[in-house]
């Protein structure tokens, strides 16, 4: 009975630890956040995305979740609390294919592979004053997504996406 009780909480200790630094505990922990924009496009809105461009398009088609959020960064303290977050998220199992670093200004961009293709990709950037993180799962082609993130391709998609869920945007504050 003690052997089943140790490992019965072993795993839930793991499990637990696991599931703190994923991309769903980190956007519920911040959404609730002071100035925060949290963005979760429902997947029948994902395909007005898709008119941003082919590259878009091609990317976009394939997403079953898109998330975006942004959120200030008003001290070093924080700017440094935030990277280590992403570093613990994107430490699991995700492989970086971009990162600049300038002191607490972190540039990153990652994904997951699964045999020959992306399931997650990951777009973290803080400038120690905002900092945002775009979020995608689905199904993509690694040799696209390597494309988009050396033409800044996300970073058309993260403004596009932002102007569409703009807080003054008709409708949504009604």
């Amino acid at each position: 009975m003690g052997k089943t009780a140790l490992f019965i909480s072993s795993m839930m200790l793991l499990i637990s630890c696991g599931s703190y630094n994923s991309i769903d505990s980190f956007y519920e922990a911040h959404k609730n956040d002071n100035q925060v924009t949290a963005i979760r496009v429902p997947h029948f809105m994902i395909s007005l995305i898709s008119n941003i461009s082919p590259e878009i398009n091609a990317l976009v088609g394939d997403t079953k979740d898109l998330r975006y959020m942004q959120f200030p960064v008003a001290t070093p303290a924080r700017a440094d609390f935030l990277n280590k977050q992403m570093n613990g998220i994107t430490g699991n199992s995700f492989i970086e294919i971009y990162r600049k670093n300038d002191d607490l200004k972190r540039s990153i961009v990652s994904i997951r592979e699964r045999k020959n293709s992306v399931k997650e990709i990951l777009i973290f950037n803080n400038n120690n004053k905002t900092g945002s993180f775009l979020y995608f799962n689905g199904n993509f082609d690694p040799v696209k997504v390597r494309g988009m993130a050396k033409n800044n391709d996300f970073e058309k998609l993260t403004e596009s996406l932002v102007k569409e869920y703009n807080p003054t945007t008709p409708g949504i504050n009604n």
